[in-house]
């Protein structure tokens, strides 16, 4: 047999450290643990969200290519392939629900983009520090309202009989208008009312790659003579595109999977045409009239326009901008 020049053959010498490895990695993750335990039970509850909420619900979305009975269960139930999406494509109202949904959800991301972006980078001009701390306080703070008083707010100040927009049409002598009964106001009020809740929050993300950018940039373009709208343009900009990207991306990737609970809340037989998205839909089908199958299968539909979505938009992102989520 042929020796190494240290004595022992290659193979050996390499399934020795192959082994010594092994023995070496067990006893030092047994020391971590014991060492971090705290650390790796704070691990867990996420680990079990995950698994409980998002993993389980997606072994159970068979259920879009089955008869679901409750008596016979899950794996019990009748197979019938993809007759549920068949049954949902073919009805009337799938394209108005797929219209309304990318219309409502489009809108939104037009209109909510530019204006946290709008906003850090103003805030980020303010010299006066308490101004600025008590602007972004009045903007940060109605995130924390839940959408439930949101859209009761929003209610009480659009009502034709006791709103203050009715008020105030009539201190001027106009007819008051019924906001949330007329379909066209739809999507202006969802997507005002939830930009106004959100936009501090989603500045709050700028504001911190802003905080990131390199001072040094901001002294060579001072000392270059440029103003403070050429340094927004040519350097904060630049700086913060990487997190506007995605964030863009994430928001494309989600653009059928837009806000249940607001559009319910403010959903009304007056306003349906325009209200009744895919998500208002799968509730009503799925726990009001107990179809779970077709319910199933309209929101696995709608997971895998999200999926095509965000896949193309980061792929067109990577190649434009270089940015990406992966």
């Amino acid at each position: 047999m042929l020796l190494h020049p240290h004595g022992a053959p290659p193979t050996t010498a390499r399934a020795g450290r192959r082994g010594g490895t092994t023995e070496k990695g067990l006893p030092a993750l047994r020391r971590s643990l014991r060492r971090h335990w705290q650390l790796y039970l704070l691990v867990v509850p996420p680990l079990l969200y995950f698994v409980v909420f998002k993993y389980v619900p997606m072994v159970n979305a068979v259920i879009a290519f089955k008869d679901y009975s409750v008596v016979f269960g899950v794996w019990g139930s009748d197979w019938v392939g993809l007759d549920n999406f068949r049954r949902f494509l073919s009805n009337p109202v799938f394209w108005t629900l797929v219209k309304n949904t990318f219309v409502l959800s489009g809108y939104y991301l037009i209109a909510s983009f530019p204006i946290p972006i709008i906003l850090a980078l103003a805030l980020n001009e303010v010299r006066g520090r308490l101004f600025q701390r008590t602007v972004q306080l009045v903007t940060y703070a109605p995130y924390f309202i839940s959408t439930v008083v949101v859209v009761s707010m929003t209610i009480l100040l659009l009502s034709p009989r006791i709103g203050l927009a009715s008020e105030a049409f009539g201190f001027f002598g106009v007819s008051s208008v019924d906001f949330l009964g007329n379909p066209d106001y739809f999507r202006h009020i969802y997507v005002w009312s939830d930009i106004w809740q959100t936009a501090g929050y989603s500045a709050v993300i700028y504001l911190a790659a802003l905080a990131g950018i390199d001072p040094g940039l901001h002294e060579a373009a001072r000392v270059d003579g440029a103003t403070r709208l050429q340094k927004i343009i040519h350097v904060d900009i630049p700086g913060i595109m990487p997190t506007a990207v995605i964030i863009l991306v994430l928001g494309v990737g989600n653009i059928m999977a837009i806000g249940f609970e607001k559009a319910y809340l403010l959903q009304n037989p007056l306003n349906l045409s325009q209200s009744e998205i895919i998500a208002t839909y799968v509730y009503k089908t799925g726990l009001l009239n107990a179809d779970f199958s077709l319910a199933t299968a309209v929101g696995l539909f709608n997971a895998v326009i999200n999926l095509v979505l965000l896949l193309t938009v980061n792929a067109v992102a990577k190649r434009v901008t270089g940015n990406g989520l992966w």
